[in-house]
């Protein structure tokens, strides 16, 4: 009760910043909304979705014009509509009744989803014998069935029919809208105007208006009413007035819904959807399809459309399928200072604060910003000699901004100026690089530059080390980190070397064997319990005491293949570490969580920027894509989340497995040879940003990741018990399980295998005394007849072999397909591999695919050796490769393994991947994505 208590809580406060937000932004920012849609290549069987609807444990159905459909967030799962013609079949109204069973309203009566046969079955088919328009729960067990001949109510397991008008036919009872509004009314539109059934006496009011409504809503004392060509009129409650509402741009509005408080949600054919607030009377948010801008929604036609208790925005269109927008939590923000400044898209490399102070630096220019003073300024070109800003510092009142290039500059925060630091130095000071700037507890500045380490008190040069006059490795200075005991680690191209305070010099003899200071070093960071961590350019992270007496290497199973960009410890101790591929936290120890998309991170991208805690103890990160911040409201939000996980399907030998009954058992016999588990946790995110964790008791005992994909299969289960569990990475009270009994052959099956098995041995043994007693027979012949021993001996002995080749040779002969069935095969069997992607199951055997096309494995065979001639393995690894290359090209899957994509792409190991992809292509994977890469 606590968690789900928790998460209206949070679904409650995440709805009221939705809100907020529209009102803030008006008509702008549509292309911030980042939408994902469905279509064929996704599974949807119709792309004419007219119904919507999101129940209450969290899966979304769409009704489309042949079919109910539920999706879990990457999965649908189809339910296909009886019916004659189109128009029967059409699903125009979905609703939930307690038990949580799903309704559906279609072109040829009222449809119920029956979770004990796994199917939909239709309802009450004697009484209502016409299209069900709408539906509408009242959420204790009524529902209020709108047809073309009346209001049904179904209560109790009993409907009772409400006529508006006693004919009928009369266009008063063709109902195409229900709304709940004050006063124990339910409002209804028809096709002659709208009227009121008061729930408690029963009584009827009927307003007639002059033109067909299409949906209605009641918010406050007005009815709004969309209309097929006259856009929404709306209807004041009090008065009994009609009136002519806000002109959408449309007069088709298509569909009608509110959050019943101020927000009017408008779809329309022809002019997309608009957001109207009915207290300030206007537009507040629209979205349309613009050509030429991927941000846009698909399609002006809208058919659906439902904002649901998350703040998602669903939108069905006529043959475009669906777009939703993508979940984000808010778990971080890009920062913005509005209405000037915003980070989002712009690549930053190096931050430095100060009180209110903001010193971003980025690779376009320089940005400062003080939100006490209410000031904002930014230098680039032809201000800067070069607009790419490596490094930054505040110190004793001015920043100190190092360039790419171009110098080093000073700002100072009180006159907006930039200065040169020290013109003496014109390399690198004026046209060097400048990688890092950093000051010690003796206030010395010290610079990191192309040309050695410099040493700056009170504005004079104390000295410039480098690989000549002193123990300086070669080449460019990336970092000097002074650690709690004041020593300098300064990192260059070849390795490390130590400033020793005491000494004051350069140190190169003082690293253990085994130590990193051979490597290149991106960055260094002491934590709060004064280890050292040390981020290597390539390889894994690497932690050491401060006098180097014990250190070793951490082997993070997620950050494997990553490079390491950036290091800092929050207030839990808790370490935050970016990457080219992600964002990790990681307590020291086991857990690492990932953060990505989800969670309001711009991109995975993150750039070799020094991470900084403010005073409040807030997380700074520079992404390619904006300055990403995690404030003190965002780290409440770690450590629970909103959502539950849930197994939504089971697949046994690649089809569908339904437990006898809903707990959290299910029992296998040994027929199974692959068992598949399909999950969500609803967040309705990118599919390839999600991130699990599973595993199997009884088989293994070790947890393991799954990135990027809800799904998990095992294969030749032996017989015995386990525990299959699965849970979010990082947050151990989201797990869910499932307890597996794959049972043991049966002793009646043990015997019958006895008995075929020695029957099978008879029948063996026979036939090779056969043949012996014929190779006997034929050399008595040789010594009565005058035949060459060689030919008779050949054609005895091989004629049983010589039999069965050429019946194996002549099998297609005699069981021919014609020329044309077989380009009629082929043609459906590339629709079924392009839009339902078999080849991705492993396991996938041609029966499997047969079954797909609706022929015989035998007619599928002939199709490939004697229509195609290659055989089926080769056919479907070409898909598997074709589907390889798509994906390595796509930016946000460059973060998984080749094993990983391998896997996702339905090949069952590295070897077979490996085997076929050069066989295909005449180079290995690796080299073709370095091709790929030049």
């Amino acid at each position: 009760m606590i968690n789900r208590w928790i998460f209206y809580a949070f679904m409650k406060i995440r709805f009221i910043c939705f809100i907020i937000l529209f009102f803030l932004t008006g008509q702008v920012m549509a292309s911030s909304y980042h939408f994902r849609n469905l279509s064929v290549a996704d599974g949807l069987p119709d792309l004419v979705v007219n119904a919507l609807y999101k129940d209450s444990s969290g899966y979304v159905w769409f009704g489309t014009n042949t079919s109910l459909e539920r999706f879990d967030g990457v999965y649908l799962k189809h339910y296909m509509i009886k019916g004659s013609t189109e128009n029967l079949k059409r699903v125009y109204a979905i609703a939930e009744m307690p038990e949580k069973e799903i309704w559906v309203g279609t072109g040829n009566g009222l449809w119920r989803v029956n979770n004990r046969i796994h199917d939909i079955e239709h309802v009450a088919s004697d009484i209502i014998e016409t299209p069900v328009k709408v539906l509408l729960s009242d959420g204790k067990g009524i529902l209020y069935i709108g047809t073309d001949k009346g209001l049904y109510v179904y209560k109790n397991g009993n409907f009772k029919l409400l006529l508006l008008d006693k004919n009928v036919f009369s266009l008063k009872n063709s109902i195409t809208g229900l709304s709940f509004g004050e006063q124990h009314l339910l409002w209804i539109a028809t096709r002659k105007g709208v009227a009121s059934l008061n729930l408690i006496d029963n009584s009827i009011a009927f307003y007639p208006y002059d033109r067909a409504f299409h949906s209605v809503c009641c918010i406050g004392k007005t009815l709004y009413l969309g209309t097929m060509s006259e856009g929404i009129i709306a209807f004041d409650i009090s008065s009994r007035q009609y009136r002519r509402y806000i002109d959408v741009g449309c007069g088709v509005i298509s569909s009608l819904s509110s959050d019943g408080k101020d927000l009017l949600y408008v779809g329309t054919d022809g002019n997309g959807v608009h957001f109207i607030s009915t207290s300030q009377q206007q537009v507040v948010k629209s979205f349309r399809h613009e050509v030429g801008n991927e941000n846009s929604i698909r399609s002006n036609s809208v058919y659906s459309l439902m904002l649901d208790r998350d703040g998602l925005l669903w939108i069905g269109y006529y043959q475009q399928g669906v777009d939703y927008t993508l979940f984000q939590s808010g778990l971080f923000e890009t920062y913005k200072y509005p209405p000037y400044f915003d980070t989002k898209d712009m690549p930053i490399r190096t931050i430095a604060f100060h009180g209110d102070e903001k010193l971003i630096g980025t690779r376009d220019g320089l940005f400062y910003i003080d939100e006490s003073r209410k000031i904002y300024r930014n230098y680039h070109s032809p201000e800067l000699r070069a607009s790419l800003i490596l490094s930054s510092c505040y110190f004793e009142g001015n920043y100190y901004i190092g360039t790419y290039g171009g110098g080093m500059y000073v700002f100072n925060p009180e006159t907006l100026t930039l200065s040169n630091f020290d013109s003496s130095e014109p390399n690198p000071f004026l046209s060097g690089h400048v990688f890092c700037i950093r000051s010690d507890n003796e206030n010395n500045l010290w610079i990191g530059t192309s040309v050695g380490v410099y040493c700056y008190r009170d504005g004079k040069q104390v000295a410039h080390y480098t690989a000549s006059n002193s123990k300086l490795p070669e080449g460019n200075v990336y970092e000097i980190y002074f650690d709690s005991t004041h020593k300098g680690w300064i990192c260059t191209e070849t390795g490390l070397c130590i400033w020793e305070p005491s000494s004051k010099s350069l140190k190169l003899d003082v690293f253990p064997e085994g130590f990193v200071d051979k490597e290149k070093i991106r960055s260094i960071y002491e934590d709060s319990e004064h280890n050292l961590y040390f981020l290597p350019e390539k390889g894994d992270l690497f932690v050491s005491t401060l006098n180097m007496s014990r250190f070793n290497r951490i082997s993070v199973s997620l950050l494997k293949d990553k490079a390491l960009m950036g290091i800092v410890e929050d207030d839990k101790r808790w370490l935050w570490i970016t990457t080219n591929n992600g964002l990790y936290r990681y307590d020291k120890k086991e857990i690492c969580i990932p953060y990505n998309f989800t969670d309001g991170i711009p991109s995975p991208i993150f750039i070799n920027c020094f991470p900084v805690k403010d005073d409040a103890g807030g997380l700074w990160f520079g992404n390619s894509k904006g300055l990403v911040y995690l404030g003190t409201q965002g780290t409440k939000l770690l450590h629970s989340h909103p959502y539950r996980l849930s197994i939504s399907e089971i697949l046994v030998n690649g089809k569908e497995f339904y437990p006898e009954n809903c707990g959290n058992d299910i029992r296998l016999d040994r027929t199974a040879s692959s068992l598949t588990f399909r999950f969500s946790g609803f967040t309705y995110t990118d599919p390839s940003n999600v991130s699990y964790e599973y595993m199997l008791e009884g088989e293994n005992d070790n947890w393991k990741p799954l990135l990027g994909t809800s799904e998990v299969s095992f294969y030749n289960l032996q017989a015995g018990k386990y525990i299959f569990k699965m849970r979010r990475i990082g947050y151990p009270d989201s797990e869910a399980k499932l307890n597996i009994v794959v049972e043991g052959f049966p002793l009646l099956w043990i015997i019958g295998g006895g008995v075929l098995i020695i029957l099978v041995g008879v029948v063996f043994y026979i036939r090779i005394r056969r043949r012996k007693q014929q190779l006997v027979v034929l050399a008595d012949m040789r010594e009565t007849v005058d035949v060459p021993e060689p030919a008779v001996v050949e054609q005895a002995v091989s004629f049983e072999i010589a039999k069965d080749i050429k019946t194996s040779e002549d099998k297609y002969k005699t069981n021919k397909v014609s020329p044309e069935e077989c380009k009629r095969l082929f043609k459906l069997l590339e629709a079924v591999m392009q839009q339902k992607k078999p080849y991705k199951n492993p396991a996938l055997k041609i029966a499997d695919l047969a079954d797909l096309i609706g022929t015989s494995s035998h007619v599928l065979s002939y199709l490939f050796n004697q229509y195609l001639n290659r055989n089926f393995y080769d056919y479907v690894n070409d898909y598997r490769v074709a589907e390889f290359k798509q994906l390595i090209a796509k930016e946000e899957y460059a973060r998984y393994t080749l094993s990983a994509l391998a896997e996702h792409c339905g090949f069952s190991s590295r070897a077979s991947f490996f085997r076929h992809f050069k066989k295909m292509t005449g180079v290995t994977p690796n080299e073709y994505i370095k091709q790929l890469e030049k």
